[in-house]
């Protein structure tokens, strides 16, 4: 548990200073092990050097600016701690096999890097639930518009670990690397009627407007949803070790409450929702509801 805290350590610490230039004897001083020990526990943890890390995360990074903003590709290089565009380039061609100024251009899905932290890894999106400090659970109406989801497909999976074992957790990369007209990707439990046949219920996609017409990643597919109202059920913020039981609470929440005094039922025909677990804003699962007649 010290060698895995330590990791921690040097990814939240290089999560903070990615501006700046990171040195492996800034990274030991966090993990409180000598530049060697924490360069062999960093690799040993995470299948790639300090340096390969930290150039992913920039490449990522770097990738959003180019399909949202109009910034210069000279300026988005030296953001990212290249010395050069050249050398920008190429790193973008490895890392994304396109041009940036061809993304910039035509942003296409590519598979962003998505770095969790080693600690919290494993429990991410509900398992193995330690003690939890908050209980604190707001609920609210929300209105989702008309809209198409492109989504991947498991096989039998119920939930995030299961599709992770099917599909592989690289899949959320790249769904990020698609402008959502929600802000982020989506994780969804269909109802039958969006399902084919020897697919999984749980599934992740991303939200886009019903006149998207740009490319779908080769086994991806895409189903459109009705405008529809749901109930927000949303966490406090909460410490990332208390994750998996922040989600137990906000599900514990969902199990009693009755839409009734909302004057709504549950809708069945609509997709349950989960949002990514972020500890600054909270857990956030959403249930759709109809008025009740």
């Amino acid at each position: 548990m010290e060698q895995i805290e330590s990791i921690q350590q040097m990814q939240e610490f290089i999560q903070n200073h990615l501006s700046e230039q990171i040195t492996l004897t800034a990274l030991s001083k966090v993990s409180l092990y000598s530049p060697w020990y924490s360069y062999r526990l960093f690799v040993s943890y995470l299948n790639m050097t300090p340096a390969q890390y930290i150039r992913r995360v920039r490449l990522s990074q770097a990738a959003l600016k180019l399909r949202d903003y109009q910034d210069r590709i000279t300026d988005i290089a030296l953001e990212s701690g290249f010395k050069s565009v050249d050398g920008f380039q190429r790193a973008f061609y490895r890392e994304f096999k396109c041009n940036p100024s061809e993304y910039a251009a035509h942003p296409v899905p590519i598979y962003l890097f998505n770095p969790y932290g080693v600690k919290y890894k494993p429990n991410r999106y509900g398992k193995e639930s330690p003690m939890n400090t908050t209980k604190k659970i707001s609920i609210q109406v929300v209105d989702k518009p008309k809209r198409k989801v492109i989504i991947k497909r498991g096989i039998k999976a119920t939930d995030y670990l299961d599709y992770c074992d099917e599909v592989g957790c690289e899949v959320w990369g790249l769904l990020k690397s698609i402008k959502s007209i929600s802000g982020e990707p989506v994780c969804l439990w269909l109802p039958a009627k969006y399902r084919k046949p020897n697919t999984s219920e749980y599934v992740q996609g991303v939200e886009v407007a019903t006149d998207y017409n740009a490319s779908v990643p080769k086994g991806f597919d895409v189903i459109e949803l009705p405008a529809a109202k749901y109930l927000m059920f949303k966490s406090a913020p909460f410490a990332e070790e208390n994750c998996s039981a922040t989600i137990e609470d906000v599900r514990a929440a969902i199990k009693e409450y009755d839409p009734k005094t909302k004057g709504y039922l549950w809708d069945e025909s609509n997709p349950r929702i989960q949002l990514e677990p972020i500890g600054s804003r909270g857990y956030i699962e959403l249930l759709p509801i109809k008025k009740i007649d």
